[in-house]
């Protein structure tokens, strides 16, 4: 009994395509670029997410990578490690009206390009960690070995993918006043010096 209420609880926990895509997620101006920019500050390998929180102008201002601990899909599970880690990087924006910040999610794994229940728990992660923390819920991002591929929107490319080397030339593709580093902290201290111009 308890297995099948912790399974029903798990498929409670998660975004099929067609609910990302009628929520209203807002579009990516240049997603390659996000996505090349990101591979390169984070060499993602699978089972690593990148969550990254952009300005209103699409310009990063933390970003932090780690890899997937849960055993099972769980939006939960998910929604937990996304928010500690935005917590680390980035100040909330709860006092806000409306949110003024997007957070987007890159998520490497194995397989092809085709959602997965394992994405849809991301989906529902994502979006309750934005919720919590005051961002607006971006795009939901999926790297494998085929490429990469922004579900819901039908958007991808072959490059970056999970196999290929980053370019140094992707270090401009996502501007910010520093790079940050895998942890995010170099992205936290740039927004402290800003905070306190």
């Amino acid at each position: 009994m308890s297995t099948a209420a912790d399974s029903a609880n798990r498929l409670a926990r998660m975004l099929e395509p067609a609910e990302w895509a009628a929520a209203g997620i807002p579009l990516l101006r240049s997603p390659r670029e996000v996505v090349s920019g990101l591979h390169y500050r984070h060499r993602p390998t699978p089972a690593t997410a990148v969550v990254a929180v952009l300005d209103h102008e699409e310009r990063l201002t933390a970003s932090a990578s780690f890899a997937r601990r849960s055993v099972t899909a769980d939006g939960w599970e998910f929604r937990n490690s996304l928010l500690a880690h935005l917590r680390r990087v980035v100040p909330h924006d709860l006092r806000r009206r409306t949110p003024v910040r997007t957070a987007v999610l890159l998520y490497c794994r194995e397989g092809d390009e085709r959602w997965t229940e394992e994405d849809g728990a991301w989906m529902w992660g994502l979006r309750d960690a934005c919720t919590l923390h005051g961002l607006r819920c971006g795009a939901y991002i999926t790297l494998t070995r085929g490429g990469w591929q922004v579900l819901g929107e039908g958007r991808g490319g072959r490059r970056p993918n999970s196999m290929s080397r980053p370019s140094a030339l992707a270090d401009t593709a996502l501007p910010s006043e520093q790079a940050p580093s895998r942890t995010g902290g170099g992205a936290a201290q740039a927004l402290h010096r800003s905070a306190a111009r």
